[in-house]
């Protein structure tokens, strides 16, 4: 056997299992006249290499310089080696090693495969599980690592020879794409009695006809029905018991999506982005869609098709289709085809289903462009498990599991720099969803082999989560860090945007619903100023009680009574108020039974939108109100209602109590609820703005971090990030880490490394 000298070996970590970096390093070796051999480890990529010095220096610029498309390099080292066996390149078995965070989320499928399933002469023709290296299912499939069809839901589909030659072949795109399938050994579709093409031409025609039917996706199965009928739409809410709240609709392209809504240039490339993510876009009020689709809301939320099954669903119907989670109200959205004829029974007239297994639940991540950024609103299937960075000086901190808050759950797994956070796995408000987030947490620690060495929760007692990671820190022995919920959100932004972990204080500008602070109180409007080991309360929005305690999120009424009995301003709005039973509320306030005090920003615009007739006696869904008042206020420019600062309890404190008065006077004069509106938002962001502007000259710092739901709202973001600005301060925002409880966690595993490494003397 002959012996090459002059040998080394590289190893390239980051996103690089799943996209086709393996066949792209074997190329590129044979280019240069090498040898050696390239593999799979559970963290890495190792190349053992040999050859000429120059050549090895051109092969590890070309490893960056040239990577594939969906790679991601995030660190080359290179060490001598023993002489390698053999003359020729190869790639060699994957090996074991410590698993890392670095699979690949779902991909949409590509423009190569796209145009395979569309060409009659191609052996995928009209093939709903088309795929390769750059495209497909990923981490809805993946059982284990490292990534091969073995530790793969795809295992019981035996290749054919035809297949087997792609997948062996390292010169073909599908060398190595473990769901590589065709028409002769892969999944199938089924529609009733029906199979594959036949199955899918039949639930196009059910579709056109205004069939409701349940379609199995990558992540799990979607109701769909015609986005552009709207009796058909109203149908469904009424089977789904789904009121009001968005539903999300799928489209064939951009020029399809551009027929509905207005699409900007980022825009269009979050649609096209190959997460395939729900994006909130202002609609066309001409547009075809349907009423029901998305009531009383400017924006609608709508994905391009990601699979070879949508676009040939869409295809056939030949029209926009809603496609919401396949759920009941409150219940995990159904991914198991054992589950689904059960779940989903009264709701759907059929099921489009397939026998490729799902081995999670991924749900659809949603963003919204706001602030010249693409901002995550929900995580989902395309963008977890992908790992975010933190800070450098992260380096070396213990691996923590952080477990958010019981609403938009989601949990951090976190080891050195690396930080895991999972997608979107419900509201902990059911026994259905607290099994699926016992479960979810057991899988993704099993499949990423996470140990932790502490558990970080929300301080607040009373949450399923804390409660969780609460028992499961006792029963692993672990150390258990209780983090304030409102410092969680401000370090969740500090660290997606690399403020080290040394690098001093900044003011957090924190705006919510409701978290329990430091001093047991409930806060949810506050400017903090904040590192990631401390977060100290210097302001607040003005509380009020909030008379029924949960009941106050849920029936806005509340909480405007309060707010007017508050500001004792004239025009008292009996038209809204009218038939409440207010005297009751007010004894309640009176005698302090369950009506705790909050400084709540989320309720204050739930408020204003009681005011201004926006929102119902009873939401249907979170965030309902304050959805339905930034849709009202639009693009109007008004003047800001005013607001007052006072000193309270050792805070500066914003008093609302001028801007009710001015809101009443303004309804008395029959000033439109749009201008209305209007001045609300531009009130709350010039008070919140300068009153962290003016916290942030009182300490000495130029920084201001924004998080919190309410900054979901891209008026407001848009509004308060300008007015710092204007101030001469560096803002940052959320982007990858969503503004609100879904990103919790990631702020919490932040504070709990820091801590600790703090503690050992780092």
């Amino acid at each position: 056997m002959e012996r090459t000298g002059e040998a080394e070996e590289i190893t390239v970590r980051g996103i690089v299992q799943g996209v086709g970096f393996r066949p792209f390093v074997w190329r590129l070796a044979r280019r240069l006249g090498l040898a050696g051999s390239v593999s799979n480890t559970g963290d890495a990529v190792r190349i053992h290499l040999a050859g000429p010095a120059a050549a090895r220096e051109a092969f590890a610029v070309a490893l960056v310089a040239e990577a594939p498309p969906l790679a991601r390099v995030e660190q080359v080292t290179r060490v001598p080696a023993a002489p390698v066996e053999g003359a020729e390149f190869h790639i060699a078995e994957s090996g074991a090693g410590a698993v890392s965070v670095g699979i690949v989320p779902d991909l949409a499928a590509c423009s190569a495969c796209r145009a395979e399933i569309a060409d009659p002469k191609a052996r995928r023709f009209r093939y709903a599980f088309t795929n390769c290296t750059d495209c497909g299912p990923r981490f809805s499939i993946v059982e284990g690592l490292p990534y091969d069809r073995p530790r793969t839901t795809m295992r019981a589909f035996a290749l054919c020879p035809d297949c087997r030659r792609e997948y062996d072949d390292p010169a073909d795109r599908r060398f190595h794409a473990q769901p590589i399938a065709c028409p002769a050994c892969g999944p199938r579709l089924r529609f009733g009695a029906l199979e594959g093409d036949a199955a899918l031409a039949a639930a196009a025609s059910a579709l056109k006809a205004g069939a409701i039917l349940a379609v199995k996706g990558i992540g799990g199965f979607h109701i769909a029905c015609d986005a552009t009928r709207e009796a058909v739409v109203a149908d469904l809410r009424r089977r789904k018991q789904r009121p009001t709240k968005p539903l999300a609709v799928m489209v064939a392209d951009l020029a399809a999506a551009r027929a509905l809504a207005e699409v900007s240039e980022l825009e269009a490339e979050a649609l096209s982005d190959p997460s395939a993510p729900i994006v909130l876009l202002r609609r066309h009020l001409d547009g075809s869609l349907a009423p029901s689709v998305a009531p009383r809301q400017s924006h609608v939320g709508l994905m391009l098709a990601y699979t070879p099954l949508h676009h040939l669903l869409l295809a056939g119907v030949g029209g926009p289709l809603v496609m919401t989670s396949a759920n009941k109200a409150n219940a995990p959205q159904v991914f198991r085809d054992e589950d689904a004829e059960t779940a989903l029974a009264g709701i759907v007239d059929g099921l489009l289903t397939h026998n490729r297994p799902i081995a999670r639940r991924l749900e659809d991540g949603v963003v919204r462009v706001a602030a010249k950024g693409v901002r995550v609103m929900r995580r989902g299937r395309g963008q977890a498990p992908r790992a975010l960075d933190w800070p450098a000086d992260f380096e070396g901190a213990p691996p923590i599991l952080a477990l958010g808050s019981d609403l938009k759950s989601a949990a951090c797994l976190s080891h050195g720099r690396k930080a895991l956070l999972t997608h979107h796995l419900g509201d902990l408000d059911t026994p259905a969803v607290e099994d699926e987030f016992a479960r979810a947490l057991a899988d993704m620690a099993e499949v990423f082999a996470h140990h932790p060495e502490a558990v970080a929760v929300d301080l607040h007692p009373g949450y399923r989560a804390t409660q969780f990671g609460t028992a499961l820190a006792a029963e692993r022995g672990l150390p258990l860090l209780a983090i304030p919920h409102h410092h969680a959100h401000i370090a969740a932004t500090l660290a997606e945007n690399g403020w080290p972990r040394l690098g001093g204080p900044v003011v957090g500008l924190a705006l919510d619903g409701l978290g329990l602070g430091d001093d047991g109180t409930l806060w949810g409007a506050e400017v903090l100023v904040s590192d990631y080991r401390e977060g100290r309360r210097m302001a607040r929005l003005a509380p009020i009680p909030l008379a029924g305690g949960d009941a106050t999120s849920r029936e806005p009424w509340r909480v405007l009574l309060a707010h007017l009995d508050a500001s004792g301003g004239d025009g008292f709005p009996a038209d809204i108020l009218d038939g409440k039973p207010l005297a009751s509320v007010r004894a309640m306030i009176a005698k302090g039974l369950n009506a705790p005090s909050a400084s709540s920003a989320g309720r204050l615009f739930d408020a204003m939108a009681a005011l201004l007739g926006l929102a119902p006696d009873r939401l249907s869904f979170e965030g309902e109100a304050a959805m339905a008042l930034e849709a009202c206020a639009g693009d109007i420019t008004a003047a800001p209602y005013p607001m007052a600062v006072r000193e309270a309890d050792g805070l500066m404190e914003l008093d609302p109590a001028p801007l009710w008065r001015a809101a009443l006077a303004d309804r008395a004069a029959g000033v439109p609820a749009p201008a209305m509106a209007a001045r609300f938002h531009a009130g709350v962001a010039a008070a919140f703005a300068d009153l962290a502007a003016w916290v942030a000259e009182g300490q000495g710092l130029s920084t201001v971090a924004l998080s919190g739901g309410v900054f979901q709202n891209a008026r407001l973001l848009e509004d308060v990030a300008a007015r710092l600005s204007a101030h001469g301060l560096t803002v940052l925002l959320p982007g990858d880490v969503p503004a609100n409880d879904g990103g919790l966690a990631f702020g919490q595993a932040a504070i709990a490394a820091a801590r600790l490494m703090a503690s050992e003397g780092r």
